[in-house]
C-alpha cells in the first residue's frame, strides 16, 4: 500500500505538470523555459514562493534538528519572516530590472547593471556553485524517503544516485509553469499532512495535547526549549540564532533560483502579495518542530542517527503505511519541484551567462538544448556531494547560504548606491570568499566573535570592501544605473541599454 501511494501521488503530480506545462506553452524558447514568459500570476507565483518555503529542508531539516538539538530548530522562525521583510523590498526591484533589461537569469543583472559581461561569467559560476550544494539538500531526502519506500531494500547510495535520476526525468519535462504546478499540489498535500500528523501526533507519544509535548519533552529532556538546546556544548546559542538568521534574510533572494523567479510574476503587486502573506503560511513551522518533539519523546532512533531521518523513521514506527506513504509521497514532491526549479536555473545561467558570452551566436534551440544537458552535470556532481559528504540539512543549507551570501552586496548595493561599481563587486568577492574560506580566517573568527555565523561576518567585510574600492573606481554610466535606480511606475526602457534576447 505504501509504495502504491507514493506511486499514485508521483504520476498524477508529474501528469498534470507535464500536461498544465504543454497547455499553456507559448513556444519552446529559453525565455518561456526559464521565466515563464514572465507571466505568472499571483495564485501561481504564490505556489512557487511556497515551493521554497517548504522543501525537504523545512519538513525533514527542521524536524531532525528538533529532534536532536530542541530549541535551534527555532531558526526557521526567524530566518523566513526576516526573509520576506527584505523580499517585500527587493523582488519588486528585481522584476523592474528583468522587465526593463529583459533579463533571464541574476547573472544578466550583474553585466548589465555593472556593465561588465566578464562579471556575469564569474557571479554565473558562484551562483551555480550555491545552487549545485542546495540540490544536495534535495537528493539527501530524496534519497532517504526512496529508501523508505522501498523498506531499506537499497543502499544510501544507490538511494542517492536513483533520487538524482528522478528528478533529472522530472526536470526536463518541466519547465517554470510545470515546476509551478507540481509546486502547488506539494504544497497542498504537505498541509494536509502536516495537519494529519498534528492532531494525531499526541495520543502516538502518550501526551494530553499538542501543548503537553513541550512539557513532556522538557520534563524528559531538560533544556529543550532553551538555547542551546539539547547539546550543551554547541555554538546553537542566541546570537548564533540571531546571526544565522540575518545572514539568511539578507542572502535569500539573491539566490540565482529565487531571483529568477522574481523575473516570472506577472506584476510587482503579485509579489508584494506574496510577501505579505507568506510569513503567515510558514507558521507550519511550528508544528513541524512539534513533529521532532514528539519523535524525541517517543525515543525514535533513526538508523545510524542519522537526524534528517528523524520523522520519516517516528511516522515509520508509529503510523500506519498509508500514512506514511502519504509522507514519503509529498516527500517526494518536496524535493522534486524544488529541485527542478534549481536545475533549472544553473542549467540557464549556465547557457546564457557561461557560454554565450564566448559563443554569441548560439541559437535559442542550441542554448535550450544546452541548458538541459549542463544540469545533468549539475545534478551528477550533486549527487556526488551527496554520497561523500554527510552532515544535518540545516548545516548544508547554512553552507550554502553562505555562499551565496557573497553576491548579496552587488545586488543590495547596486540598487541602493548609484555609485556601485564593477571593479568593487569583484573586490568584495575577493575579500568576502578569503574571510570565509580561509583556514587561518576560521579561526580568527571562531575566536574573535564565537557563536558568529561566519557567512555574515564575511558578508559584512565583502560590503565594506565594495564600498571602498567603488569609491575610487569609475561608476558605471547612466544607462546601466536604469536597472538599478527605478521608481515605483512603470517600466520604462532606456534607449541606450544594450538589448538583450528574451
Amino acid at each position: 500500500m505504501k509504495l502504491a501511494i507514493v506511486l499514485a501521488i508521483l504520476l498524477a503530480t508529474v501528469a498534470g505538470a507535464i500536461a498544465y506545462g504543454r497547455r499553456t506553452r507559448r513556444a519552446a524558447t529559453l525565455a518561456e523555459w526559464a521565466v515563464g514568459g514572465r507571466s505568472l500570476g499571483t495564485l501561481l507565483f504564490w505556489f512557487m514562493n511556497a515551493g521554497e518555503v517548504y522543501t525537504t529542508f523545512a519538513v525533514l531539516g527542521i524536524s531532525g534538528y528538533a529532534w536532536a538539538l530542541g530549541a535551534p530548530a527555532y531558526l526557521a522562525f526567524c530566518s523566513v519572516s526576516m526573509s520576506y521583510a527584505v523580499g517585500y523590498w527587493l523582488m519588486p526591484k528585481i522584476w523592474r530590472a528583468g522587465r526593463i533589461g529583459r533579463l533571464l537569469t541574476q547573472s544578466d543583472f550583474f553585466a548589465a547593471r555593472y556593465e561588465a559581461p566578464w562579471l556575469g561569467v564569474l557571479t554565473g559560476v558562484v551562483g551555480i556553485a550555491s545552487l549545485v550544494v542546495y540540490v544536495q539538500i534535495q537528493l539527501v531526502s530524496l534519497g532517504l524517503i526512496v529508501q523508505l519506500t522501498l523498506d531499506g531494500a537499497v543502499s544510501s547510495e544507490a538511494a542517492t544516485i536513483g533520487a538524482g535520476l528522478l528528478m533529472i526525468a522530472f526536470v526536463f519535462v518541466a519547465g517554470v509553469r510545470s515546476a509551478a504546478f507540481a509546486a502547488g499540489v506539494k504544497d497542498v498535500l504537505m498541509v494536509l499532512v502536516v495537519v494529519l500528523l498534528s492532531v494525531t501526533v499526541a495520543s502516538k507519544v502518550g501526551a494530553a495535547s499538542l501543548l503537553d509535548l513541550f512539557a513532556l519533552a522538557e520534563a524528559k529532556h531538560p533544556g529543550i526549549g532553551s538555547f542551546p538546546g539539547l547539546d550543551a556544548s554547541s555554538p546553537t546559542t542566541a546570537i548564533w540564532l540571531m546571526t544565522s538568521a540575518i545572514n539568511i534574510a539578507l542572502g535569500n533572494w539573491v539566490f540565482p533560483h529565487l531571483f529568477q523567479m522574481s523575473y516570472t510574476a506577472h506584476s510587482a503587486t503579485a509579489i508584494r502579495r506574496n510577501a505579505i502573506w507568506q510569513p503567515i503560511y510558514s507558521l507550519a513551522y511550528f508544528f513541524i518542530i512539534l513533529l521532532g518533539f514528539a519523535a524525541l519523546i517517543a525515543g525514535t532512533q533513526p538508523p545510524g542517527g542519522n537526524l534528517n531521518a528523524a520523522l520519516l523513521q517516528f511516522v515509520s514506527d508509529r503510523y500506519p503505511a498509508w500514512t506514511v506513504g502519504l509522507l514519503a509521497g509529498t516527500g517526494f514532491l518536496l524535493a522534486l519541484a524544488p529541485g527542478s526549479l534549481l536545475l533549472l536555473t544553473a542549467g540557464s545561467i549556465f547557457t546564457r551567462n557561461v557560454v554565450r558570452p564566448f559563443r554569441p551566436a548560439l541559437g535559442e534551440g542550441a542554448a535550450l538544448a544546452l541548458s538541459r544537458g549542463s544540469l545533468v552535470c549539475f545534478a551528477a556532481i550533486a549527487v556526488w556531494l551527496s554520497i561523500s559528504q554527510k552532515g544535518s540539512l540545516v548545516k548544508i543549507l547554512l553552507d550554502a547560504y553562505s555562499a551565496i551570501g557573497m553576491l548579496a552586496p552587488g545586488v543590495l548595493l547596486g540598487f541602493l548606491w548609484k555609485r556601485t561599481s564593477a571593479l568593487g563587486v569583484l573586490a568584495g568577492l575577493i575579500a568576502g570568499f578569503a574571510a570565509l574560506l580561509a583556514p587561518p580566517a576560521a579561526k580568527f573568527w571562531a575566536t574573535a566573535l564565537p557563536q558568529w555565523e561566519a557567512g555574515l561576518i564575511a558578508m559584512a567585510i565583502n560590503a565594506a570592501v565594495v564600498v571602498a574600492v567603488s569609491l575610487v573606481t569609475q561608476r558605471p554610466r547612466a544607462a546601466a544605473l536604469a536597472l538599478g535606480q527605478l521608481d515605483d511606475g512603470a517600466p520604462r526602457a532606456p534607449r541606450s541599454l544594450p538589448a538583450r534576447a528574451a
